[in-house]
């Protein structure tokens, strides 16, 4: 069975969304926050992007970063803005929710 690349992603961003939901009760800031998560799709990585800062990467196809193989939909800390760092957190492909947080992917 082929897993939908796009709809995982508009349900990663969904669940960043509740989590940061479930951090604050400021209605104002949470209707910024949600307004502020955008997604710019390149050539290796999709970029989620929270205003100004990169959420983190998501690999669009199979590869290699700094040595070590990933699969597309694995997610990773973002390095810079431009770049994602070394090891993968977790992938969009999860069911569970507990490798990420709205501040971003969590740390090894």
């Amino acid at each position: 069975m082929k897993q939908d690349f796009g709809k995982n992603i508009e349900r990663l961003i969904e669940n960043i969304k509740v989590d940061y939901a479930k951090w604050t009760t400021w209605e104002e800031g949470i209707e910024r926050f949600n307004k502020g998560v955008t997604v710019k799709i390149g050539r290796k990585y999709t970029k989620v992007i929270q205003g100004n800062s990169v959420w983190g990467f998501i690999a669009n196809e199979d590869g290699v970063l700094k040595g070590v193989p990933y699969k597309k939909g694995d997610v990773f800390k973002a390095a810079g803005w431009a770049s994602p760092a070394k090891w993968q957190r977790g992938s969009i492909f999860d069911k569970g929710t507990n490798w990420f947080a709205w501040t971003g992917p969590r740390y090894l």
